[in-house]
């Protein structure tokens, strides 16, 4: 499947999805290449033009942000698969860089997954990551979560597999197991292993709690790459991409690190307002720098392009 057209498209310098590409393409030929590559979380259209314009080739959409900045609730299962997609769409029109979508335990069944796969591609993402969580889902890094059976769970997979080349797609599909915190390491590195005996692309261990377990996990499946989630205050170490390439990894994602750093920086340009004053520069960019970003200049330039001269015609005649 072709790119999504981005309303601005990225200059060819900084192009990371290529002409004539797909962005699970574009996101397979990243991952091939050495190293850890990171992805930070992208919660809406301006997040992800920010990692963007940073020069990272990955982004990744966080449900864990987008029920906070859509809903404003918890990552509990609240938010829908529709709502997903929408902001997925959003997302994805903004860039011209691989985005991976958070695709929780898939919003139902076998048959749901599929209709799930189907959406994203056709939301522009260039891959999806499915947990094997039970309904409703609870929150990664935290206590009480419950997965399915290893059956169904491996089933899940396989139909995400069937629907993505049913679909004619290349989308990545990133297999995720709970199973640590649920039941217990052996079965996660268990799990993982089916996973990609189904066609899983890359495998993820969410909540390891240890540089061993890590070691373990990448120790698993040589050839297929291993991601990991990176959450501050989580219960995995945080090591540097240098430190977690040597380990195993290929990717990073960075769930929740632009929305803890976006609610500090509102909360204290808030506190600034209410007491008469505006936001200090240490928290507040330029006016031109949001214009910027925004590309504005962009749109003049191009809508100088098509400016007529202004008359009025009526009935025909100038």
């Amino acid at each position: 499947m072709a790119a999504r057209c981005p309303y601005f498209a990225a200059e060819e310098t900084t192009r990371v999805i290529r002409p004539g590409e797909s962005p699970a393409a574009a996101l397979r030929r990243i991952l091939a290449k050495p190293g850890a590559h990171q992805a930070p979380c992208c919660f809406d259209a301006l997040a992800a033009r920010l990692i963007e314009r940073a020069g990272f080739e990955i982004g990744f959409m966080s449900g864990f942000c987008v029920s906070a900045t859509r809903l404003s609730l918890p990552d509990v299962g609240l938010i829908s698969y529709g709502e997903m997609v929408d902001q997925g769409r959003l997302i994805n029109e903004a860039v011209s860089i691989p985005v991976l979508g958070d695709g929780d335990n898939g919003y139902g069944n076998s048959m749901g997954i599929k209709r799930t796969i189907k959406g994203y591609i056709n939301a522009g993402f260039a891959g999806i990551m499915l947990e094997d969580q039970v309904s409703p889902k609870a929150c990664g890094h935290t206590e009480g979560r419950k997965v399915v059976s290893r059956e169904e769970a491996v089933m899940h997979i396989k139909a995400a597999v069937d629907a993505r080349n049913e679909s004619g797609s290349d989308l990545v599909i990133v297999a995720r197991t709970d199973s640590r915190q649920a039941i217990s390491l052996d079965e996660a590195l268990c799990r993982v292993k089916a996973f990609a005996d189904v066609g899983a692309d890359v495998l993820l261990i969410d909540a390891l709690a240890s540089v061993e377990e890590m070691k373990a996990f990448c120790a698993v499946c040589p050839g297929v790459p291993k991601m990991i989630n990176i959450i501050e205050g989580g219960k995995t170490p945080i090591l540097s991409p240098a430190e977690l390439g040597k380990i195993g990894y290929s990717l990073i994602v960075y769930s929740v690190s632009l929305l803890g750093v976006s609610m500090r920086a509102m909360k204290d340009a808030l506190v600034a307002i209410k007491d008469g004053g505006v936001p200090p520069p240490s928290i507040m960019p330029s006016f031109q720098d949001i214009k910027d970003t925004l590309r504005f200049d962009r749109y003049y330039k191009e809508d100088k392009l098509y400016q007529v001269d202004d008359c009025r015609a009526t009935n025909g005649h100038i």
